[in-house]
């Protein structure tokens, strides 16, 4: 038995009801949610919600304001605590399975006391590895990012787009499983933006990294995806899922495709659905 909140007219009331039998997702399912609930002031934010997040694709997540965008993820990374649910990752609790997180605010992400290549290779150590193995770790990432600007300085003296850079190479140095990205593009400009939609991509399609990605840019937002995640104003349910199969790399180009405007309008529709209701 567990307690859930009833919502009636003199407030918020508890009640007994049986713990929901946990169903695995179908095939293919990387992360799996049953039963996530999530109340704050006593009202709810999640009730009950399911998910199913395949393996080996990107998750765009968009919806309206307040639905909870950041706070699924957080919740699924662990940063934010749930009220009930379970969530599994390959059947595996979180604490057995690798994340990377990339945090929408990257000046207060990167530790100020430690040089950027530090900064980088800090899981690595968290992890144990030895010296020549973070060397080695390090070395594929600069060149994966073909980064050009000095690792030994600071994250302070560095540009916006370089910190950003610098904290998605810390989030990919442990090879993560799952690659969560908190509006990663939200304080960069346009050029820095394009260049980290690229690398990410160049990521993705070397390693194949399950990644879920929030976003408050509708373009952006399926420009990335192989899903579309729509949310419903909150409680938060789910929309829709679309799936967008256009292929990798993704280019300019691939904004003035008829596929990609489809999907786009299509994916905005649902959206102006949600926020009317």
């Amino acid at each position: 038995m567990r307690s859930t909140v009833e919502t009636v007219l003199n407030g918020p009331v508890y009640a007994d009801v049986p713990t929901p039998v946990f169903t695995p997702g179908p095939s293919g399912t990387h992360i799996t949610i049953r039963g996530l609930t999530k109340y704050f002031a006593g009202w709810p934010l999640y009730e009950n919600f399911d998910l199913d997040i395949p393996k080996h694709k990107i998750v765009s997540v968009f919806g309206p304001n307040g639905c909870g965008k950041s706070t699924l993820i957080n919740m699924i990374a662990g940063l934010i605590p749930i009220d009930s649910g379970e969530i599994l990752f390959d059947g595996k609790s979180l604490k057995d399975t690798k994340i990377g997180y990339v945090f929408q605010n990257y000046r207060e992400a990167m530790f100020p006391w430690m040089r950027t290549i530090d900064n980088i290779a800090y899981p690595l150590k968290l992890e144990g590895r030895s010296k020549a193995e973070v060397d080695r770790r390090m070395a594929e990432l600069v060149a994966s990012f073909d980064v050009k600007f000095d690792l030994k300085r600071f994250p302070y003296e560095l540009s916006g787009g370089q910190q950003q850079t610098a904290s998605i190479m810390r989030a990919l140095a442990p090879n993560p499983e799952v690659l969560f990205l908190d509006e990663p593009f939200s304080a960069l400009d346009f050029e820095m933006t394009l260049f980290i939609r690229e690398k990410l991509q160049e990521v993705f399609m070397q390693t194949g990294t399950t990644m879920l990605l929030v976003s408050h840019d509708l373009e952006e937002a399926v420009y990335l995806a192989d899903e579309v995640l729509l949310l419903t104003k909150r409680p938060t349910k789910v929309a829709e899922i679309l799936h967008y199969g256009d292929a990798r790399p993704r280019t300019l180009d691939t904004l003035s495709a008829p596929s990609f405007i489809d999907m786009k309008k299509l994916s905005l529709e649902i959206f102006q659905r949600e926020v009317r209701r």
